[in-house]
């Protein structure tokens, strides 16, 4: 859940021949002088293509320049030309803020789970955050990604970013079920994602499929013909967690076709005022169908046969709750604040809070913590919440980054060949 991917690509294109000197002559002999034989030399340098944030005024490509004809300095946190003295690209504060509430919503749901048989108001904010909690993320990670391909820094990035935690949280989740929940006979496999890791392993295929899905020309409905089949499919099985992996798949889609205009679109203020009344309504109707609905919808890890449901509830469940959801993502986006706040650089470390809090969510129901009264009383449940809020806050927050980054983010420069065409960049 991270600014990932810079929009580079590379090209190869000819450099000019270099000026010759007087004491550079050719001897007479006509020998040529460049290797094609036709006495000119010839060189060849990699590009980056021009991105439109990096065009000056008129379209030209680079923007301003400094004397001489030398490009801008690049900064070192991006690499890009800042201009004359221009600050370097931040990250956007509405993303991050965006990120940092949503993780917010992600360990107050698993908090409320419990509480869902005793109290139906929880049950209603359950069902209502999980509408939308996780497609506001996984359409963060699709626009994120927009700028995949299959070049070796960005394939280098995925595997130490996504399938590396994946891996070792996977591990780590297994033994801390064998310990916590006295279950030494657990299995561990990479085949079945245990609780929270299955975000990883889809996320990875998701970021794998971004080409093909930037070439076909009808993407959304093609991505919602999949997950429909997925719901109505008990043949998928657990390997993978497949049946997530498609049937959220539209919303990873969607923020492959988004644009920041798109984002503006939805902060307006009257966008902001109508969503009041949406997300009113909304827990009006999830307090009525609390006790009427199977939540198990929610987490699209099932199949509709899976849930004891005729196939052909699939297709409708499946189209109904992916526009519920949208809707919901709308209002959410609506409300997130576009500045700087206290908690935005928090943003940047949902990963490790989402990953994180996982031990101590499922470590809650190992040991029998919710088994006191006092949980499921008004104020219990008002307390829980903000110790949800305040404990997943804190494994954001850069001290439990530093202390976590060789898994969450290892460079693992020694498991990759060199990059030739980056070594001959920094030699020049």
């Amino acid at each position: 859940m991270t600014n990932e991917f810079p929009a580079y690509g590379e090209r190869r294109v000819p450099l000019p021949a270099p000026r010759q000197m007087p004491q550079d002559a050719p001897p007479a002999t006509g020998v040529p002088v460049g290797a094609d034989g036709t006495g000119v030399a010839t060189a060849t340098a990699t590009l980056a293509p021009v991105t439109p944030s990096e065009k000056g005024a008129g379209g030209a490509p680079g923007g301003r320049r400094h004397a001489k004809g030398r490009a801008a300095p690049a900064t070192a946190a991006t690499g890009r030309p800042t201009g004359d003295g221009a600050p370097a690209k931040s990250r956007d504060a509405f993303f991050d803020n965006a990120k940092y509430l949503a993780i917010v919503l992600v360990a107050m749901g698993h908090a409320w789970e419990p509480l869902r048989d005793g109290s139906r108001s929880a049950a209603a904010l359950y069902i209502t955050v999980y509408a939308f909690h996780m497609p506001a993320f996984i359409i963060i990670s699709g626009y994120f990604s927009r700028s995949f391909d299959m070049r070796k820094d960005r394939l280098q990035r995925l595997i130490t970013g996504v399938a590396v935690p994946y891996v070792l949280f996977e591990v780590a989740y297994t033994f801390f079920k064998r310990w916590a929940d006295d279950d030494p006979g657990y299995p561990i496999t990479l085949l079945q994602p245990w609780y929270l890791t299955w975000f990883l392993i889809a996320l990875f295929i998701w970021r794998l499929t971004t080409p093909l899905w930037k070439i076909v020309r009808w993407p959304l409905p093609l991505a919602l013909t999949i997950a429909v089949l997925a719901a109505v499919s008990p043949e998928i099985g657990d390997d993978l967690n497949l049946q997530r992996v498609l049937q959220f798949l539209p919303f990873f889609v969607v923020g492959l076709t988004l644009r920041p205009e798109h984002f503006q679109l939805v902060r307006r203020r009257s966008v902001r005022m109508a969503a009041l009344p949406v997300v009113a309504g909304a827990l009006v109707f999830a307090y009525w169908a609390a006790p009427r609905m199977n939540a198990a919808w929610f987490y699209h890890r099932d199949s509709a046969q899976e849930l004891g449901a005729p196939w052909w509830s699939g297709v409708v469940m499946t189209l109904a709750m992916f526009g519920c959801s949208l809707v919901l993502v709308a209002c959410f986006f609506a409300w997130v604040p576009g500045r700087r706040m206290w908690f935005t650089a928090l943003g940047a470390g949902t990963l490790y809070g989402y990953l994180l809090h996982g031990f101590l969510a499922k470590g809650s129901r190992f040991w029998h913590w919710y088994d006191n009264d006092w949980l499921h009383t008004p104020w219990g449940q008002v307390l829980l919440t903000l110790i949800a809020g305040t404990i997943v806050t804190l494994l954001c927050t850069p001290p439990v980054q530093r202390i976590f980054r060789f898994a969450m983010e290892p460079k693992m420069n020694w498991a990759f060949k060199p990059d030739a065409v980056g070594m001959a960049r920094r030699r020049r």
